[in-house]
């Protein structure tokens, strides 16, 4: 997504994490967040309580392939960054219409699941 920033206009962006606040820095460079993304905390999970994004079963987030991307991250020379927080917890995809109200929901049914780009781009451009 980061690659095709462009196409999502004026729009404003935003990634929303359950670590604590004080990790919103690391959490940029770690991951190499463009500025234009405003990054938010949520460490109780409220907010994913209230969008209903659920937990994931132990079985699909640390399964081999979580080893294996893992893996892949530090042959490409990214360090493993503990996770703080639940490491079950889901996340979403959300697009907010300028009203306020929710025009695109995507709830994964497993932590591998995103929405492609293109959808996402569309979602964005219809609000």
């Amino acid at each position: 997504m980061c690659d095709r920033l462009d196409e999502f206009g004026d729009a404003e962006l935003a990634v929303v994490f359950f670590d604590s606040t004080d990790r919103l820095d690391a959490y940029r460079e770690s991951f190499d967040v463009p500025d234009r993304i405003r990054l938010l905390a949520d460490p109780d999970r409220s907010a994913y309580a209230a969008l209903g994004i659920g937990r994931g079963p132990w079985w699909k987030i640390w399964g081999p392939r979580t080893f294996l991307a893992y893996a892949k991250l530090i042959v490409r020379g990214r360090s493993y960054q503990r996770h703080e927080g639940d490491s079950l917890q889901l996340g979403g995809d959300f697009v907010v219409g300028p009203d306020g109200r929710m025009t695109y929901v995507f709830r994964p049914p497993d932590p591998d699941s995103r929405p492609p780009v293109d959808e996402l781009v569309a979602a964005v451009a219809a609000r």
